[in-house]
């Protein structure tokens, strides 16, 4: 597998890190279709090396990126100013992925925040994708913030818009594997923030793409773990009963938030590997 670096700039000046995978040794080896991932709140691109290398053994890239305010990225820790500057910089995404992959197949994929934001992205922006995956989306909460902190959120809004609070994370929620939550504890890249401004966006951008979904034009692989206090399994039962027949849903019976690293991790992956493959079968049929 090969493995690369670089970095590019939003379209507000800030600097974003960026990683891929590519599968094969070899410069030039052309992969299926090219994978575009969107992390989760507080964490980065490299929590996600060991999806890579499953991906890639299956013929796929995986391209990346530190979301502003997170990991090598520049912009205050956990602050995005608008939805759109995140939709923004989600095409520099897609754009980074077709000069390392040209001419091949793009699927968005989003791990809870980057869940609800790919989810976003496709309802808002309608891009040429062969497919979105989005695993453990925040599209409500499994454990409804304080109301004082939502309180608070409103009124520094506009007033302080890049207030930064404790982003409420129940790490142990994360993963019934102790290593796992235990390496993110240690992960000097992993912050524990979100603005005020950010945190609402986030909580409205999940209910508007509810109230949404039957818009939704692209094929979706939507799964969550059946027991995630962190993201609410019930919502996204609720955004597939939507979708009009557009997305396909799967809960993990048991597992926690973050389905790519619990210890069924490699049936997981199998699973959405399967479902890329199908995508791509289905899009060749066409032809």
């Amino acid at each position: 597998m090969q493995h690369f670096e670089t970095s590019y700039t939003s379209n507000d000046g800030l600097k974003l890190y960026s990683q891929s995978w590519l599968p094969g040794d070899k410069p030039g080896s052309e992969p299926k279709a090219a994978v575009c991932l969107m992390h989760g709140l507080g964490e980065h691109s490299g929590r996600y090396a060991h999806v890579a290398q499953a991906l890639g053994a299956a013929g796929y890239a995986l391209c990346a990126y530190d979301l502003r305010g997170h990991g090598r990225s520049g912009g205050p820790r956990g602050h995005s100013p608008t939805v759109d500057a995140t939709l923004d910089d989600v095409e520099l995404l897609l754009q980074e992925a077709s000069r390392r992959c040209p001419g091949r197949p793009q699927f968005l994929y989003g791990h809870s925040l980057g869940g609800t934001m790919i989810v976003m992205y496709a309802l808002r922006r309608r891009a040429a994708l062969q497919g979105l995956v989005a695993t453990g989306p925040g599209l409500r909460l499994g454990t409804p913030q304080p109301p004082l902190k939502i309180w608070l959120g409103k009124v520094t809004y506009n007033l302080v818009p890049g207030l930064t609070l404790p982003n409420g994370l129940l790490r142990d929620g994360l993963s019934r594997d102790r290593h796992i939550v235990e390496e993110y504890n240690a992960d000097p890249l992993v912050h524990g923030l979100v603005s005020a401004r950010f945190g609402l966006d986030l909580i409205n951008s999940g209910e508007w793409a509810l109230e949404h979904a039957a818009e939704l034009r692209l094929p979706l692989l939507l799964m969550h773990g059946g027991a995630d206090y962190i993201t609410s399994p019930q919502a996204s039962r609720e955004f597939a009963a939507k979708a009009n027949g557009r997305c396909t849903l799967k809960v993990w019976d048991g597992l926690y938030h973050e389905i790519h690293n619990e210890p069924e991790q490699a049936e997981v992956l199998k699973y959405m590997i399967g479902w890329l493959d199908e995508r791509l079968k289905e899009a060749g049929s066409r032809k």
